[in-house]
């Protein structure tokens, strides 16, 4: 999932080096979306593997 915010990076500076501000404005929005998406589902990922452990005995 952190591949496609880099691609999505790469595309905004590509971009906006040639002069597209608004598919460079889009991809950097776009990047941003998935880049707190996979930030949340870590998070959620390492509450319940933290939940997991405790239990087992």
């Amino acid at each position: 999932m952190l591949g496609w915010v880099v691609t999505f990076l790469v595309i905004a500076l590509i971009a906006g080096i040639l002069g597209f501000g608004g598919v460079a404005g889009a991809s950097i929005e776009i990047a941003k979306i998935i880049f707190f998406i996979a930030v949340v589902l870590f998070l959620v990922s390492a509450v319940f593997g933290l939940v997991r452990g405790r239990n087992r005995i």
